[in-house]
């Protein structure tokens, strides 16, 4: 499955709950030591579908969920077998029956994946991107321009034929959340990017593609959907160990006028699964980083996270002008 690389860097058991009585389903609320702070549990472990599962993301999102037996029940879609070898590496605990496959610019095919394979789920993460390609020919001037101290470059990016982000942030995403609905799943946690409301933002430049603006336009897909959802726009990601830094939200991109603009991707992977039994994170919206690490305290309660938007969700109505064609 195409995931996030390093290029596109801005670019969870708990204890086996009661079985519920007959009259009626019992909830608890477990409060559990260190990241798995507090969440919704019930007899039944929530079915989750995790897309994207193959990569750096996504396959740590399908570790956590795997290693909480007693609160979920998870499968990794990945486009192909190789991917599964791939995802293993951050996912040790999962094993081949723990994959599908699925093609998502293939709209029947995915269709017909999720429904023979994730029929009764319960919820999708999204977590599916183009990867940009770099013209290794275009850093033969950046790096002159560092020799001779000339004006900065930057190098120069392509997308694979297939695999643009209109093809894959903008339908791909869509024919997730279709496929999801066909399938009778009810919650999409969608992992997007910061920088959605910048149409001058770099990311949109690399083969001036628009990939923030596309992934924009597929987020507002889901928003009218009728699904609960909540979205996500992590800042740059880093591969650094999560549960060590204080995470802090907001909304329409204030984060990137911050000097705090990054966040590790396994945080980002915990507020992902934490997003999936949280009531405070239904039908939200928002940007997320992190403080570095010894700055503050390290984050365990994410619905207290989540309230500190008091309220807030991000503006669709932004971008202005937008060259991709937005709602």
């Amino acid at each position: 499955m195409i995931s996030a690389v390093r290029q596109m860097s801005t670019l969870r058991a708990i204890g086996q709950p009661p079985r519920p009585s007959s009259a009626g389903r019992l909830q608890l609320r477990k409060r559990a030591v260190g990241r798995q702070l507090t969440v919704s549990a019930t007899a039944d472990p929530m079915k989750v579908l995790v897309v994207g599962a193959g990569g750096r993301t996504g396959s740590i999102v399908l570790e956590k969920l795997l290693t909480r037996k007693n609160q979920f029940v998870a499968k990794g879609l990945v486009r192909g077998k190789g991917s599964v070898g791939k995802a293993k590496k951050s996912a040790p605990s999962s094993t081949d029956e723990d994959f599908i496959f699925g093609d998502i610019t293939d709209a029947a095919a995915l269709t017909t994946a999720i429904k023979e394979e994730a029929s009764g789920y319960d919820a999708l993460v999204l977590l599916t991107s183009a990867v940009p390609k770099i013209k290794y020919l275009s850093l033969i001037p950046v790096i002159l321009a560092k020799i001779t101290g000339g004006p900065a470059k930057r190098p120069e990016f392509s997308f694979p034929e297939g695999a643009s982000p209109e093809e894959v942030d903008w339908l791909g995403a869509k024919y997730q959340i279709d496929a999801a609905k066909a399938a009778g799943i009810k919650k999409v946690v969608f992992v997007g990017s910061m920088g959605g409301t910048q149409i001058d933002n770099f990311l949109n430049t690399m083969g001036g593609a628009n990939i923030l603006l596309w992934k924009r336009k597929a987020e507002q897909y889901l928003i009218a959907s009728g699904l609960e959802y909540t979205i996500i726009h992590p800042g740059g990601l880093k591969d650094e160990e999560g549960g060590k830094r204080e995470l802090f939200v907001n909304v329409d991109d204030a984060i990137l006028e911050g000097t705090e603009r990054s966040i590790p991707r396994s945080d980002v992977a915990e507020l992902a699964v934490q997003c999936l039994t949280l009531e405070a994170a239904a039908n939200r919206s928002f940007d997320v980083a992190s403080q570095p690490e010894g700055t503050g305290t390290p984050t365990t309660d994410f619905a207290k996270l989540i309230g500190t938007l008091e309220g807030k969700n991000c503006d669709y109505s932004l971008p202005k002008n937008s060259p991709v064609p937005l709602p």
